[in-house]
């Protein structure tokens, strides 16, 4: 995943581009990058790897290093940018959110006419930003090169683009599934991906992009190079996992569907007669937390928080590159409050399941400390194939996922072709199903919310929202 956050301001644009682009910390770990534009200086770029020392610590100096009346800041779980590109259509600065699936295509495609060459990383991997760029500069203009490009690519890319002359260029990938924002201030306009975070510092909401839609930002306004498309497929796991409680996307607040979603959760489990009798309602923290308090509130089970995670060093479970070492650091910050678990019946909410591993560890660590009784429930449906839009996970394979691995253990390759059935806890095999992930994380009983639950919860039309790991739906 990854986030971005420009500026351009009739003064200095590096503060609040700072500040803008920290605030989107929480959607990647691994680089983060600045590029400004100065009239003296010209264009400039710092980047980053931010693993082990969050983006704010090294990007410190940066007031004392860089300067200019627009700038791009972003945050990447993947390849360093802001990439600085000298082309047909002048120099510029290029940042994007998204994943290329048929990279290797486009890049024989280029090499085969260009003649040209990429700088390549270790193993011969080429920054998908660049391929981006080079994509953008066989047209004519920014407007033309960007629409080209989002055609062409197979996956989701929003752009952010700074130019010669100091406008941000602002897209929003073709179908939507990505936001971006475009804030008003007194100084100028910024763009962002997160809605807090401008509004925080001070600016006032002027326009969500459309879908495909592309626009450019100057100290005096915004003018719209190409108008949206009619398609939307928003990703629901903006709400459930990824968003930051304080944002909204498309007018929904991500909080507020998290506590709407876990009531939904509570009904559904006393629709079916799987409502446990519990001692306490608890979250997976931290994002299952609000989901949880949703469900106790529906359940009438009072909540409580029978661990809390160490977060002072380690802000974020999956920062280290190896999945081991992600589970240890997981492991480490586990931190229980005995009275709250020993000889007791805890129901859990997760923001999702998806390989499976961090849950049984968590769960072993609850018995571990003297839990009674272990019940879990999901907030989103089960996961059945990997995302192949925004990578939000770190999949390689659909054998990857828990879900996926169950069904083969269970009924061969051949139990693929019934996924919809897995996944209705109504149908022998959705039991089933269940029934052997408790059997191997040691829960008492298990529960996924399902997909109709969550398209209420969040409340946007459900054609507009991506479900396809769920269902498979493009």
């Amino acid at each position: 995943m990854g986030g971005f956050f420009g500026a351009v301001c009739k003064n200095d644009a590096i503060p609040d581009v700072f500040f803008g682009t920290d605030y989107h910390s929480h959607l990647g770990t691994r680089r983060g990058g600045i590029a400004a534009y100065d009239p003296e200086i010209g264009l400039q770029r710092e980047i980053h790897n931010i693993e082990n020392s969050p983006f704010r610590t090294k990007f410190a100096s940066i007031f004392d290093e860089m300067r200019g009346t627009s700038a791009i800041g972003c945050i990447s779980d993947s390849d360093p940018q802001p990439m600085l590109i000298r082309s047909n259509l002048g120099t510029y600065a290029i940042a994007t959110v998204g994943i290329i699936n048929n990279a290797q295509e486009l890049i024989d495609q280029y090499l085969s006419f260009s003649h040209g060459h990429f700088d390549a990383m270790t193993g011969g991997k080429i920054n998908s930003t660049e391929l981006a760029a080079a994509l953008i500069d066989q047209k004519s203009s920014f407007e033309e090169g960007i629409a080209f490009a989002q055609k062409v690519i197979d996956g989701t890319a929003n752009i952010l683009i700074l130019t010669d002359d100091g406008a941000i260029i602002a897209a929003r990938d073709r179908m939507g599934r990505l936001p971006v924002i475009i804030g008003r201030g007194d100084e100028g306009y910024c763009v962002s991906f997160e809605s807090f975070v401008f509004q925080k510092l001070g600016y006032a909401l002027e326009k969500e992009l459309g879908p495909g839609e592309i626009v450019e930002i100057t100290a005096d306004g915004v003018t719209q190079l190409r108008r949206p498309g009619r398609e939307m497929r928003i990703c629901s796991f903006l709400w459930t996992y990824y968003g930051y409680p304080t944002s909204n996307y498309e007018g929904v607040n991500v909080e507020v569907m998290r506590y709407r979603n876990g009531e939904i959760m509570a009904h559904n489990d006393e629709l079916y007669g799987t409502s446990p009798e519990v001692d306490y309602v608890a979250g997976v923290p931290d994002s299952g937390t609000p989901h949880a308090i949703g469900y106790a509130s529906a359940s009438k089970a009072p909540f409580a928080r029978p661990f809390i995670k160490y977060t002072p060093t380690w802000p974020r479970s999956f920062m280290p590159t190896h999945q081991s070492e992600r589970n240890r650091v997981a492991k480490m910050k586990q931190v229980p409050v005995p009275e709250l678990i020993e000889d007791k019946k805890l129901l859990f909410v997760d923001d999702s399941i998806v390989r499976g591993t961090q849950l049984r560890e968590t769960v072993d660590f609850l018995y571990a400390n003297g839990a009674e009784e272990v019940h879990m429930r999901s907030a989103c449906p089960p996961i059945m194939y990997g995302c192949k839009y925004l990578a939000f996970s770190r999949n390689t394979s659909d054998l990857d996922l828990l879900t996926r691995r169950i069904i083969l253990e269970l009924e061969g390759e051949e139990g693929f072709d019934h996924l919809e059935e897995y996944s209705d806890p109504t149908t022998q095999r959705g039991k089933q199903m269940r029934q052997t992930i408790c059997e191997k994380l040691h829960l008492t009983s298990l529960e996924f919310q399902t997909l109709k639950g969550l398209q209420d919860s969040i409340g946007v039309d459900p054609c507009k929202l991506c479900t396809y790991c769920w269902n498979g739906k493009e």
